[in-house]
């Protein structure tokens, strides 16, 4: 068998450098039985990774709420001393959860088993109370420590872990069923490879994996239309449509490896979808170092891309969102309610301007902003690109639009969940440069920008990169910024980035 230890040549930086041939991949339509197959995945799902972090906050709840039932019931009639028992049950609840993760005790398919759960819960829990003991005693406490109440925190602690455990097992088995939780992937490449893959994952009794469907661009005579009972749903162009419109979680690639230019031709293709894309690795003849592989279950993948702001990252996303939106709506209201009136006083229409632009996953949503346009010559699908001088714009336009104010209603759609605060900006539909090129055509990989929510600010804006796009190359920078903040989004970026923005504000000079 070949083995590689050097560089692996599926990397993201190698598949966006690929310059092979590519076929078009534009919006395409759907089949009647694909587009069929989208709608039935629409639904989202709970994740399994999500439910893990949750069932860890439950789990330390629980053994707090333990501690403190038995300290009112035992020792709180006797000596009541609150602070005494206080730090000892927080630390010995977040020990228990310690030494269960270390265990690998929330693992999904750790969760769904039922006779692995009890004993080694068991153990990481009193391992935990015998860490707790060994601190009580270092620090001169266990005199004032109740040794019936740590006895009977281990063991009414151990009850409650037991039964919520075998609880949570039966509802998982119950989601899984109903299609309620799992994550969902999309096989590309049909024949040997996606049949030995599909198998494999089949002999996975804890695999939380559904598969959705097959897409190959090869016809019937090499990729067959139904492969291991999953049906073949169409091809890669068709694929991207149906990523957009069904909640999939994950691609996985089952072409052989040796065919390097053909599976980066194919990486080319999807990895502008905000999806996690994996190789599989199960039936093939290379060799890559242990550590370049990930697991479902037993089957080995290598990872290409990862789904950027997954679980944990977009709640905290969205409550950042929706705490400063929030904020920010209260501030900048008087500002809002003069710029509505100025807007009218100006010139007739609406204040409010509506205009369709790419949201989240390529989807079309609607932004709000201040109208900076004579109303009777609005351009609600940004077919012509707003220049210096455009006498479409009013005067309180002018104002606006060079301040930024005009954006400001778009604080609404970050509410609603359409906007992110901080992200790529939204371009409109029919976005074009003032050399009536399609910002499409002038970057490639241009919709890989909408991997995330756009947002009302981003890391291209505050570097510089606003206004008219009068060259390709403003247009290329604007979208290297944009996929460098996805690459390395932090809470602290997106901190970052809005305190920068006043100060960007200042830069007018292509602005109009």
């Amino acid at each position: 068998m070949d083995t590689i230890d050097g560089h692996l040549p599926f990397t993201p930086d190698a598949v966006r450098a690929f310059d092979g041939p590519l076929p078009h991949i534009g919006t395409g339509e759907l089949n009647a039985y694909a587009a069929q197959a989208a709608l039935q995945f629409k639904r989202k799902v709970m994740s399994p990774a999500l439910l893990s972090g949750i069932w860890r906050i439950v789990e330390f709840m629980l053994l707090l709420s333990v501690a403190a039932t038995i300290y009112v019931a035992h020792v709180a009639p006797v000596s009541p001393d609150h602070l005494r028992y206080l730090w000892p049950s927080v630390l010995g609840a977040g020990l228990g959860v310690a030494a269960i993760q270390l265990g690998q005790g929330y693992e999904i398919g750790f969760l769904r088993s039922r006779s692995r759960q009890v004993m080694r819960v068991t153990l990481a829990w009193g391992a935990a109370l015998a860490v707790l003991a060994v601190v009580l005693f270092f620090a001169k406490v266990t005199d004032d420590v109740s040794r019936i109440w740590l006895a009977s925190w281990f063991a009414l602690g151990t009850v409650c872990l037991g039964i919520g455990r075998l609880v949570l097992s039966a509802n998982i088995r119950r989601w899984a069923r109903n299609g309620v939780m799992e994550r969902r992937a999309v096989i590309v490449g049909g024949g040997q490879g996606a049949e030995a893959l599909i198998r494999g994952l089949e002999m996975e009794t804890d695999s939380d994996i559904r598969i959705c469907g097959i897409f190959d661009d090869r016809g019937d005579r090499r990729s067959p239309p139904l492969v291991a009972g999953y049906p073949k749903l169409g091809n890669i162009r068709e694929l991207v449509e149906f990523a957009r419109l069904a909640h999939v979680d994950m691609l996985i690639v089952t072409l052989p490896l040796t065919a390097e230019k053909r599976v980066l031709s194919l990486l080319k293709q999807l990895w502008v979808l905000p999806l996690d894309i994996r190789l599989s690795a199960h039936a093939t003849q290379l060799r890559f170092r242990p550590r370049s592989y990930s697991f479902i279950g037993d089957i080995p993948m290598l990872d290409v891309f990862d789904r950027p702001l997954a679980d944990w990252d977009w709640i905290a996303k969205r409550i950042f969102d929706l705490v400063f939106a929030s904020v920010a709506i209260v501030l900048l209201a008087p500002l809002m309610a003069l710029a509505a009136l100025a807007v009218k006083w100006d010139s007739k229409g609406p204040a409010i301007f509506r205009q369709k632009r790419h949201g989240f996953n390529n989807q079309v949503i609607e932004v709000l902003k201040f109208r900076s346009m004579f109303h009777e010559q609005s351009d609600p699908a940004a077919a012509k690109i707003v220049t210096k001088g455009d006498p479409r714009v009013t005067r309180v336009g002018r104002f606006i639009r060079k301040t930024s104010i005009d954006e400001l209603p778009q604080l609404f759609n970050v509410i609603l969940g359409q906007l992110s605060l901080v992200g790529p900006r939204p371009h409109a539909v029919y976005a074009k440069s003032s050399g009536n090129e399609a910002f499409v055509e002038i970057v490639d990989g241009y919709f890989g920008r909408h991997k995330v929510k756009p947002g009302i600010t981003g890391l291209a804006q505050i570097e510089g990169y606003r206004g008219e796009i009068d060259e390709p190359e403003k247009l290329k920078k604007r979208v290297e910024y944009d996929l460098r903040y996805i690459e390395n989004w932090s809470v602290l970026l997106d901190l970052k980035i809005l305190f920068r923005t006043p100060l960007s504000l200042l830069k007018t000079e292509h602005a109009y």
